[in-house]
């Protein structure tokens, strides 16, 4: 390898002159690839390694323009010399490095290479360039290996997230509308452009109950609950297909033609035109639930040519459309209980007497939670001797085991008060005697209270006892409000002090003044202490004094704060004025 590398026989390690052909050892045996290149970028020399590296042999290369006989670009054609950071390096005489070039073997085959290159001057003339590079083939390979392995997984992790909060969203909710307006929030635009909800009604109808699009956007199209035309039977309509227990459909531009037909139904054709409508180029049509229980379709859409739906997208929103199915199969069982429990509530409170000029309104609000239904409970009845008892009361739950409880007592009660004609502590005594004895009910609160007077002129006075509950409002002319806090005992099922009955109180009722009696759903919520709580009431209360007896129980309830996990149970009384 004579004149390898000219000039090379100066001064070499520690200042020692080299002895001759060390410099040339150095180069043969280096086993990184070295070529040397005079200022016009030709061949003057190369080392075995990059014989080895560029599958060509030093002697058929040696005067070679190195660019013309080496360099490509990416596709394997001919890079124009104004492209070569190399040669713009020889033409400035300084030192450059490049990653990422492609250098043509003599087999045909590219390799990338990673080069640095420093120029050769001798006797302060410049020479050329020395240039070593490396095959970095394989670590592109490998990294493009890994970028797409992580790809992958930061995909797959997205999806599963995804998979995981529309589970989880979709568990807070037992109101199906509610649960596939969270649906499509989450779906759009995460992992499509549109989407689209189609439900199988009882009668076996279908209606398109959600679309949803970029924004919220619904573009005009269906959206609410809007009847589309009977299923029929078909076979190359996507949606069709799912509601009739076919398995999910994929379909992207390539399968146009397969759709191109005209649709086979008027169902066929309503799907085919929201799809031409939101321009889809892919779209994803599965069924919600499972083969035995199909309960609707969900459609996706993406309008991106370049970022079509694939199978992996396909698994994972079968996987959504069970998980959605059995939501709405779940909500629809909650429903029909829900209107069971209602109408046992509705017949367990008894309509309000009217006695003389006596005005009564009442109002239950069920728990936003559970079955609908629960233990609160207000009761108004004529007593034999002609006085009006109310009753407002507790059991412990908000269940319908807590509303057969109340059942109980409530019947039980009546009739211990009906021929009792002595203070109302005594009947609440003898009904917590009796309660371990013929109820379930394992505690309770409540006030029973007599009105006593003429239930036409007056004039009128309150008796009452409490056990446990919160103190009955009583609003009178002049803006003036407050608790009746007399008359307080234990809870029902709590532990009696042998030999004392519950307390009892009187309060004179002026003409005109309105009494509200409650439970604590009205005014216990959450991150609320209770003081809190009955200020509000009262302040409401007091605003709404001079508004008519069911206006001032549906505005009590509608200023009720948000965060409320309790059902509430309201009855007022206003008494006539002079």
């Amino acid at each position: 390898m004579e004149d390898a590398v000219p000039g090379a026989g100066g001064e070499g390690w520690s200042g020692r002159t080299a002895e001759p052909g060390f410099w040339r050892q150095v180069v043969e045996q280096l086993s990184t690839a070295l070529m040397v290149v005079d200022p016009a970028g030709r061949i003057l020399a190369l080392n075995p390694a990059a014989e080895r590296l560029l599958g060509r042999a030093a002697a058929a290369m040696r005067g070679k323009d190195a660019h013309e006989l080496l360099h490509r670009a990416t596709d394997g054609g001919t890079l124009p010399r104004e492209r070569c950071l190399l040669l713009r390096s020889l033409a400035e005489g300084a030192a450059a490095r490049g990653e990422g070039d492609r250098y043509l073997r003599g087999d045909g085959r590219l390799v990338t290479i990673s080069w640095s290159a420093s120029p050769l001057t001798d006797g302060g003339f410049f020479k050329g360039m020395v240039v070593l590079f490396t095959d970095i083939t394989g670590d592109r390979s490998a990294r493009r290996e890994r970028a797409a392995y992580t790809s992958a997984l930061e995909d797959l992790n997205e999806r599963l997230t995804l998979v995981a909060e529309i589970t989880d969203v979709l568990g807070q909710t037992l109101e199906t509308d509610e649960a596939l307006a969270r649906l499509c929030r989450l779906l759009v635009p995460r992992l499509a452009d549109w989407a689209a909800v189609d439900l199988r009604t009882g009668s076996g109808q279908v209606h398109r109950v959600a679309v949803t699009g970029p924004a919220g956007r619904d573009a005009g199209l269906e959206s609410g609950r809007k009847r589309l035309p009977e299923t029929g039977e078909a076979a190359s309509s996507p949606l069709v297909q799912v509601l009739n227990g076919g398995d999910p459909v994929l379909q992207n531009e390539r399968d146009e033609a397969e759709t191109a037909a005209p649709p086979a139904s008027p169902l066929a054709a309503v799907h085919s035109d929201f799809l031409r409508t939101v321009h889809a180029t892919s779209a994803i049509t599965v069924p919600l639930g499972a083969k035995r229980q199909i309960t609707g379709a969900l459609t996706l859409v993406r309008t991106d040519p370049a970022h079509p739906f694939d199978t992996e997208d396909l698994e994972v929103v079968s996987d959504i459309g069970r998980r959605v199915g059995l939501v709405i199969d779940n909500a629809r069982r909650f429903g029909r209980q829900r209107a069971v429990a209602e109408a046992m509530q509705r017949n367990l409170l008894a309509p309000l007497p009217q006695p003389g000029r006596l005005r009564l309104a009442a109002r239950y609000q069920p728990a936003p939670a559970g079955s609908q239904v629960g233990g609160d409970w207000y009761d108004a009845f004529e007593l034999k001797d002609g006085t009006l008892a109310l009753v407002i009361g507790d059991v412990v739950g908000h269940d319908l085991t807590a509303a057969a409880g109340m059942a109980q007592l409530h019947g039980i009660l009546r009739a211990l008060a009906w021929d009792h004609t002595g203070p109302p502590g005594a009947v609440v005594d003898r009904l917590d005697d009796a309660m371990p004895a013929i109820t379930t009910v394992p505690m309770a609160t409540l006030v029973l209270a007599r009105v006593e007077g003429h239930p036409h002129t007056g004039p009128w006075t309150l008796r009452w006892t409490s056990a446990g509950h919160p103190p009955p409002l009583l609003l009178t002319p002049g803006g003036h409000a407050r608790y009746l806090e007399a008359g307080q005992g234990l809870v029902l099922g709590a532990p009696m002090v042998t030999g004392t009955g519950r307390p009892n109180a009187a309060q004179p009722l002026p003409p005109g003044s309105t009494l509200l009696l409650y439970t604590d759903g009205l005014i216990e919520i959450p991150g609320s202490d209770l003081d809190t709580g009955l200020d509000r009431l009262r302040r409401h209360a007091l605003t709404l004094a001079q508004a008519p007896l069911d206006t001032l129980c549906d505005q009590l309830l509608a200023r009720m704060p948000p965060g409320s996990t309790d059902d509430v149970a309201l009855l007022a009384m206003r008494l006539p004025t002079p």
